[in-house]
């Protein structure tokens, strides 16, 4: 009876040796099995193309098959076995030196369930479906055949992300309205440098709420990770959600508190976004939550040549600015204004650095475009009658980055379009690399000033005109 016992007790531990010995067979077999599934794919055949395709100078990625994306995959998936047969082989080595410890002690059933559960089966599991995601290109055409895998497909593991990137062929088999026979959402190129938090974003329940995450993709979104992949998930809104304010009380009254998520800010009340307080949460647009000081933006008279009145600048181009586009970061004012006394609708691009901008924007009645400098503008060529931008692409801005912007700016705004750069600000030893980029499109100028910000800084506004460009 005794030494039954005793055998009970050390059960466990000898569970754990055999573990260790079917973990290893384990990560025999699954390196077998990469081999020969590389075998079957041709990889391995004395082919000179072959050999092109994955050594030359384009190893990595060539006629849309990733190899560095199948490797790293195939190695997480050794490296989350190995991972746990290091830390099988741990647990038998402390459960040898406490075992009078563990003699003396009962396991229940339920902790014994609940270990193997949680350190054996899951990470088994995790691994066992990372291995049967990795998809092989597949050969198209005779003959010649050429290698294609969906682009990017065995970079992520979390299976919704997997969903999302791989394109969606047409339910009939013909070609579809776009004339494609396929669709293919697009993710930004730098999510696969932010794998991780990539990932975390995909990881929710499909149809339940979302995790309270706007933050993480704002953050995606601005290194790069941007468009960011769609998710199917419920967002979230305030619990105390109000019916907004009705058109002619929003424009000029901040809005209701209870209508903001302030989880992720600083602040958790409008008062406290008060530019007398040092701690805001944010450091661009101080004083945008304050309305009685936005009221007196562009239409107040000023001393500074730099200070262009609005009615000043639509007296240019009378009854032609119907629409534009408000490139900077506020709470809407311009549009506001330009809705109020001249019946011109402006799109305000906005992002929430530190405080709520965009739901501000929306919550006046007035449409907020949620955009990084990273994305191409969503508008077709020769639209805008006006794009305005103010506060926001300044002198830390990269010349070659701003080269694409103000590119972007021009296929958008329409022949006899303006282009109102409004107090933009740089050092003043680099004023004539700046304006040189403004003045390369060769625009008819209407105003140019030029004010001192600070002993080292400048301020440069002025108002363009974009010439015809009939080919």
């Amino acid at each position: 009876m005794g030494r039954s016992s005793c055998f009970q007790k050390f059960r466990l531990a000898r569970i754990m040796g055999w573990l260790q010995i079917v973990l290893g067979g384990l990560v025999i077999i699954v390196s077998l099995s990469s081999l020969f599934r590389f075998y079957s794919a041709g990889f391995f055949m004395h082919n000179e193309d072959i050999c092109h395709h994955f050594y030359g100078v384009k190893d990595a990625y060539e006629e849309g098959f990733d190899i560095r994306a199948m490797n790293d995959r195939i190695g997480e998936v050794l490296i989350r076995m190995e991972s746990l047969q290091d830390k099988l082989e741990k647990t038998v080595q402390q459960l040898e030196k406490e075992k009078d410890v563990v003699a003396k002690s009962d396991i229940t059933r339920l902790e014994y369930k609940k270990f193997l559960e949680v350190e054996v089966i899951r990470p088994l599991y995790n691994a066992h479906i990372a291995l049967r995601q990795i998809r092989l290109p597949k050969a198209e055409g005779i003959g010649n055949s050429t290698m294609k895998e969906e682009p990017l497909i065995n970079t992520f593991v979390i299976e919704e992300i997997r969903k999302y990137i791989t394109p969606k062929e047409n339910r009939v088999g013909k070609v579809n309205i776009y004339g494609t026979e396929k669709i293919y959402n697009t993710i930004g190129h730098a999510c696969v440098l932010m794998k991780k938090e990539l990932e975390e974003y995909m990881d929710y329940d499909i149809g339940s709420y979302c995790k309270d995450d706007w933050n993480l993709a704002q953050k995606l979104m601005l290194n790069g990770c941007d468009p960011l992949p769609r998710r199917r998930c419920l967002t979230r809104a305030s619990k105390l959600y109000q019916k907004p304010y009705p058109i002619n009380e929003s424009l000029w009254k901040l809005p209701d508190g209870r209508n903001v998520r302030w989880s992720n800010y600083q602040c958790r009340n409008f008062e406290c976004l008060s530019s007398k307080n040092p701690k805001r949460g944010y450091s661009k647009c101080t004083g945008c939550f304050e309305m009685e000081k936005e009221k007196l933006k562009w239409v107040a008279n000023s001393s500074l040549p730099v200070d262009f009145l609005m009615s000043d600048v639509l007296r240019i181009k009378p009854g032609e600015i119907r629409i534009g586009l408000d490139y900077g970061v506020g709470t809407g004012t311009f549009a506001a204004r330009m809705r109020e006394q001249h019946n011109v609708t402006i799109i305000s691009t906005a992002l929430n650095l530190g405080a709520p901008f965009s739901e501000v924007i929306a919550l006046r009645g007035l449409v907020p475009l949620y955009a990084t400098l990273n994305q191409r503008l969503p508008f077709f060529d020769n639209t805008m009658d006006l794009i305005h931008t103010t506060g926001f692409m300044d002198g830390w801005i990269d010349l070659m980055l701003m080269d694409f912007i103000l590119f972007d700016w021009d296929r958008i705004l329409r022949p006899g379009g303006l282009l109102w750069i409004d107090k933009f600000f740089c050092n003043r030893k680099d004023l004539d690399d700046y304006m040189y980029m403004f003045l390369q499109f060769r625009y008819r100028k209407h105003k140019w000033g030029i004010s001192p910000k600070s002993k080292d800084e400048v301020y440069l506004s002025a108002l363009l005109e974009k010439p015809p460009r009939a080919i």
